[in-house]
């Protein structure tokens, strides 16, 4: 059975937490963990750019001039594509879709393979518990100095507002909803700590 370190907010080490098989004692399939960051990436793209075709620049579309015996190349009306200032060919256009899709259960498998292989691998640890009084962001850093975190994402509970406001000023840090546990940030950053809270709801949000 996998475990991970718990730490106090003070950064101490309060021992160990026997971790979930079902979420983080999986084979790790990198394929689909690969898989899965695509589909995030390509879903995530927004299409920007933009370019008209010769269809949409505004002109005339008479032929310039005659096709024989001027001594010039032959040439259609001055939206071509060849000509300044007239349509783009093979253009970008923000109508291409560019979504991907996976199902939920290959989502989910993607998802608690990479759990598992962070947790193979040692990076997963535990905080015992948050202080009573709001949080800031010094705080969080103190804390990250002291149990000697350098790439961290920590997954909270909704509940954990000022965790999430305390620490969007770190660098080295993220701060997520364990509900959006997402390759990107899980492959992004080093280690994942999560709340003892965030870690005992998992088996509610992702039931398997």
């Amino acid at each position: 059975m996998q475990q991970a370190t718990m730490y106090s907010f003070d950064g101490s080490k309060q021992g160990v937490v026997d971790l979930n098989a079902t979420y983080f004692g999986r084979a790790v399939n990198v394929g689909l963990i690969h898989r899965l960051l695509l589909i995030q990436r390509a879903n995530g793209r927004v299409n920007v750019a933009h370019t008209k075709t010769r269809g949409d620049v505004i002109g005339s579309t008479r032929k310039l001039y005659k096709q024989k015996k001027t001594g010039n190349a032959r040439v259609g009306d001055a939206r071509s594509s060849i000509r300044r200032g007239g349509g783009v060919a093979f253009g970008p256009r923000n109508t291409q879709n560019f979504s991907l899709m996976m199902n939920k259960k290959e989502r989910r498998a993607a998802l608690l393979s990479l759990l598992s292989s962070k947790a193979q691998g040692g990076n997963v640890f535990v905080l015992d518990s948050l202080p009573a009084d709001t949080l800031k962001t010094k705080d969080i850093a103190q804390f990250l100095s002291k149990s000697e975190q350098k790439s961290v994402v920590f997954a909270v509970t909704a509940n954990d507002q000022s965790f999430f406001q305390a620490g969007r000023n770190i660098p080295t840090a993220k701060v997520i909803s364990v509900n959006y546990l997402n390759p990107h940030d899980l492959l992004k950053f080093q280690n994942l700590i999560f709340t003892r809270e965030s870690l005992e709801s998992l088996p509610t949000i992702f039931k398997v």
